[in-house]
């Protein structure tokens, strides 16, 4: 990426009197980003090459909408390679009230649950929840209410860990300066930055800064608050193309639905099979 490495920025909530920067290690965290196995149109291994020789990465999230399998099989092709940056595995889920991020966890999350109910179970996990494009009205988002009346419970278990304030994706960008004004006045949750990667180009053009380099000290600036979220670079349309675009979006509209819906249906299945009810096919 062109520019001032911003490894050497410190993020504003650890700077110290009169803006003068420590002489430590900031480290980059993009922590959303799609595969092919879910409604990204590239595969794992394509993404880990890209960060590797392209970016900046400290870490990479793997996040696919509503399932955890794509990133247990991208942990697998990272464990085998050889990589400079760490992998975090993790799930977009749909709650109740909008989109959640489940970060840091491994195992399967069910969809569709109230909001209060998804946080504390990622908490359970010894996961990191973090809230994505807050507010926005361009994609399934958690709204100002819904988050107020998470907040307002006052439980630590039911606080979200994190707010993605930079992101990569338009849906985000439409309302980050609310998100932002919201945040410092009231919500004071740590920042996050996440590149909402559907396409290779953009992977890392949006992530977390922090002091540190692994998943570990991520953790632990997540927990001090020391945190930023930074829009490093957006990238036009011109680049992914309309074609392209547009075959993502039919693919999210029919990957998406599967995952939400397909759980729910195989059960209802499975209990018309148990009662002997046919379950389709019409009358032999």
């Amino acid at each position: 990426m062109a520019g001032t490495d911003p490894r050497n920025e410190t993020p504003g909530a650890a700077r110290g009197a009169g803006g003068a920067t420590p002489p430590r290690r900031y480290g980059l965290a993009d922590l959303q980003v799609h595969t092919s196995a879910g409604d990204g149109m590239m595969d794992a291994r394509t993404i880990f090459d890209y960060v590797e020789h392209e970016t900046e990465l400290d870490i990479i999230a793997v996040t696919d909408h509503d399932d955890i399998g794509g990133a247990l099989a991208a942990r697998e092709i990272h464990a085998r390679g050889s990589y400079c940056f760490e992998l975090m595995t993790g799930i977009e889920l749909t709650t109740r009230s909008g989109h959640l991020l489940a970060l840091d966890v491994d195992s399967p999350l069910r969809p569709l649950r109230p909001l209060d109910e998804t946080v504390g179970e990622i908490h359970r996990l010894g996961g990191i929840a973090v809230v994505p494009h807050p507010f926005s009205y361009l994609t399934r988002s958690i709204g100002e209410r819904a988050l107020r009346r998470l907040l307002a419970t006052g439980a630590p278990e039911l606080r979200p860990d994190g707010i993605e304030l930079a992101s990569g994706s338009l849906a985000a960008r439409v309302t980050e300066r609310k998100a932002r004004r919201l945040n410092r006045e009231s919500f004071r949750l740590p920042e996050t930055g996440g590149s909402d990667a559907h396409f290779l180009p953009e992977v890392g053009r949006a992530a977390t800064l922090f002091l540190g380099s692994t998943i570990a000290e991520l953790r632990s600036a997540l927990a001090a608050g020391e945190t930023e979220g930074r829009l490093l670079a957006p990238v036009p349309l011109s680049a992914i193309g309309w074609r392209t675009l547009a075959r993502q979006q039919v693919r999210g509209l029919s990957v998406t639905p599967r995952r939400i819906l397909g759980p729910p249906l195989s059960r209802a299945r499975g209990r018309l099979r148990s009662i002997g009810m046919p379950t389709g096919g019409g009358a032999r």
